[in-house]
Formats: C-alpha cells, sequence, structure tokens
C-alpha cells in the first residue's frame, strides 16, 4: 500500500457507553498508541449498536481517513452486530474459519467452560477479510482493505483489543503505510499553576525551533509540557527534544520533577531508597490519600513506615499528642498544628522524613480567614520542621487530591535540598 502520512479515526460502538454504563478507555488508549506510531487520530467517535449507524458513520470516516479503527460489537449476542454490518458492508459472506474455531476451543477448554452454538459463532468471519487472532477471548479481529483504506474492526473488552493493536495492528499498519518518525518527551511539573508556568517559559517556548510543538496537560497538581516533534532522522529528532528538555528543566528547575509517565510518588521513592531513608505521614483532611499515593508503588515498604489518619481533633491530641490548647488557640488547620503533627508522628514512627497535612476539603467549615480549600503541610527532618500554606480551591475531592500531591512534592524538595547540604 505504502501510502505516506496516513491519518486515523475511530468509531467506539456499544449503547453501553452512550448510557454512561461503560466509560470509553478504548479510544484514549488507542489514541496514545496510534500517536507513539506516528499516526495521528484525527477523530473519534460513539456510536449506538445500530447497523444504519454504524454502516454511516463507517462511510463517512473512509471520506476523511486512510484508517479507521473500530472497537465493540463483536461479542456472541444478538445485540453485538458489527460483524454481520461489516459483512454486508464489504459484500462479504460469513465463513467459518478453521484457525480461529481451534482458537475458541482451546480458550474455553481452559476455562473449563462448555462450548455452545454462541461460542462457535464467534468462528464465523467475512470471507474478504484478514483475521485478527485474539488470544484472550473467543471473538477474533478483522481487517479489511478498501481503496488503499483499511478498516480494523476489534473487540470492545480492553484486555483482548491492546494486545491485538500492540501484536498484530499496529505493526501491520506500520507496514502498509510510510509513517514518519515522530519523537515526543512529557516534562512533568507541580507546584506551579498552568498560567504562571506558561509566564515562565513564555521566552523559551517561543523560541521553539520550527517543527516542534509544545502542549500543555493540565490535571490538578500536575502540568504535563510535551513536546512533540516528526522527521526523517529520529536519532537527530530524540536529541533536539532531549536539548530542549534539559533548557526547560535550567529554567524552572524545583517545578520538574521527572519525564514521560513518572508519578511523583515514583520520584519521592526513588529519592528515599537511593539514601536509604524513610518517611511517615499524619494526615487530615486527606483521609489517607497520601498514604496510598506512596504504597501504590510497588516496594514501598522499603521507606513507607506508616499512617496516623487524624481527622478528629481528638486524634490528633490522643495519638499525635497535639495539645489541646493548641488547636484551640490557633485551630486544627494551622502552621502550629501541623508542624507539630509532622514532629510527633517522624518520632512515633521513627522515620527519616514525616509529612503531616492539615486542611478545610469542604463544601463546609470555611471561615472569612480560613475558607474552603485552606490547607497547611508541614514536613519534619533532622534538620527540623518547615510548612507551607496552600489554597486548593473550592472543590472537595481536587483539593483532597492536590494536597495529596503538594506532600508529595514538598518532601522532594525537602530531601533534594537536605542531599544537597
Amino acid at each position: 500500500m505504502n501510502k505516506t502520512n496516513p491519518i486515523a479515526e475511530i468509531i467506539a460502538i456499544g449503547d453501553e457507553i452512550l448510557i454512561g454504563q461503560t466509560v470509553n478507555t478504548n479510544s484514549a488508549w488507542i489514541g496514545q498508541r496510534m500517536s507513539e506510531a506516528g499516526i495521528p487520530v484525527k477523530r473519534a467517535i460513539v456510536i449506538s449498536d445500530d447497523p444504519t449507524e454504524i454502516a454511516a458513520s463507517l462511510e463517512e470516516a473512509l471520506q476523511r481517513a486512510d484508517i479507521v479503527l473500530i472497537t465493540g460489537g463483536l461479542g456472541p449476542t444478538r445485540d453485538d452486530l458489527t460483524k454481520n454490518t461489516l459483512a454486508q458492508f464489504f459484500g462479504s459472506t460469513l465463513v467459518r474459519d478453521d484457525q480461529v474455531t481451534q482458537d475458541i476451543l482451546k480458550l474455553l477448554a481452559s476455562r473449563n467452560v462448555p462450548m455452545i452454538d454462541l461460542n462457535l459463532d464467534q468462528a464465523l468471519v467475512p470471507n474478504n477479510c484478514r483475521v485478527i487472532r485474539n488470544a484472550n477471548g473467543t471473538a477474533p479481529g478483522m481487517w479489511f482493505e478498501k481503496d488503499q483504506q483499511v478498516i480494523v474492526s476489534m473487540p470492545g473488552v480492553p484486555y483482548e483489543m491492546k494486545v491485538m493493536m500492540d501484536e498484530q495492528v499496529i505493526p501491520a499498519l506500520l507496514s502498509a503505510f510510510k509513517v514518519p518518525a515522530i519523537v515526543r518527551k512529557t516534562i512533568m511539573t507541580t507546584g506551579i499553576p498552568e498560567s504562571k508556568l506558561a509566564a515562565s517559559i513564555a521566552d523559551w517556548e517561543l523560541s521553539l525551533p520550527e517543527g516542534v510543538s509544545l502542549a500543555y496537560l493540565p490535571s490538578p497538581g500536575i502540568v504535563k509540557l510535551r513536546l512533540s516533534v516528526s522527521g526523517e532522522n529520529q536519532m537527530k529528532l530524540r536529541q533536539l527534544i532531549n536539548n530542549l528538555a534539559d533548557q526547560l528543566v535550567t529554567i524552572i528547575p524545583e517545578a520538574v520533577f521527572g519525564y514521560d509517565d513518572l508519578t511523583l510518588e515514583e520520584v519521592v521513592g526513588v529519592l528515599l531508597r537511593e539514601r536509604k531513608q524513610t518517611v511517615a505521614t499524619a494526615e487530615s483532611c486527606t483521609g489517607g490519600t497520601l498514604a496510598s499515593l506512596i504504597t501504590r508503588v510497588p516496594g514501598s515498604s522499603d521507606y513507607y513506615k506508616g499512617s496516623i489518619v487524624a481527622y478528629a481533633n481528638e486524634i490528633k491530641t490522643t495519638f499525635l499528642k497535639v495539645p489541646g490548647e493548641m488547636i484551640q488557640a490557633h485551630g486544627a488547620v494551622s502552621c502550629e498544628v501541623v508542624e507539630r503533627m509532622a514532629t510527633n508522628i517522624r518520632d512515633i514512627f521513627a522515620g527519616d522524613y514525616a509529612v503531616a497535612i492539615s486542611g478545610i476539603a469542604g463544601p463546609a467549615g470555611g471561615t472569612t480567614d480560613k475558607p474552603v480549600g485552606t490547607t497547611w503541610i508541614g514536613v519534619a527532618s533532622d534538620d527540623g520542621v518547615k510548612s507551607a500554606c496552600y489554597q486548593m480551591g473550592e472543590h472537595r475531592e481536587r483539593t483532597i487530591h492536590k494536597a495529596a500531591l503538594a506532600g508529595l512534592n514538598l518532601l522532594r524538595l525537602s530531601i533534594l535540598k537536605d542531599a544537597r547540604g
């Protein structure tokens, strides 16, 4: 086929997606994988399990795209209509595929599931498609070609579709089409709002070489900066992107905590493990979210001591030994209380570091002096205790998540400062 610079579209089929019963994670995942392969996805839609809608959407997509990727509607039940619709669309007849039949028999036997006619009917495929075998399910994928265009239909079950994409579909697409080398690097930042970040790097951004693009990808507590470039020489492109990323780090050194998919909790874990140090946590408004993030990392038992979730004031006084008169004088959300929480939890668990968080997550509880979203975070170490006050906003879930990330970041900066001496 050897067509150059193809573009793709995604059609996700399923009434369960349209009514909100299932979240369409497939399209996002496919978009990411296709982008990494150098094939841009220009459109993604969700449609119902309706033959007319499937055919019309495919016809429209083929007017714009070189590649159409379809997920869903390939199950054994009567509401799964994609295969029959595609057979009619491409003027096919359904025939039994012996390899698929054997795949189904083997899979069901391994799961001790009895064979029924509906399962066996999964081996019926259009006679003019290339079969994509399914190692994890009974529904095979189907590859069609029409006027130098490729249409691929895959199951909607994510773990079935993903293996097909990675092991069969993307390699076949890269053989069928000529795509440019594409290099991307994502710089992970935290502790600086998107608008302030943009102002800080404005001159650097304006000086980016022609062909290099920068995308801001904000989420609560994190802003990803994605550099992208495409061309012929992948090695030179990668060197260019790495140099630009290095320049960026010199402009906002404290904000950058890693690259690509590295998480803040993973970075903190690496810093602690390298130094053979440990950390404990005391949480109020975050209710254990910080502890959950830390322990999400495999092997975190090497450096994580444990936590006390002191949501009620009596827990702060009884278990964390925060004086009641201190809480009465300054409030539970205060510099004095959070620093005492950090100092005492460090002593209790005998850790090298300790992080404490106390805030007003809302929606109630705020005052004029301490509105909803006010959060104090403290970090204790051999060098003493330091704290900072944050305003996380009025959304409860975002406040909790952002506070946990801010606690991790304050810990990260403390470790780096101590390491520099």
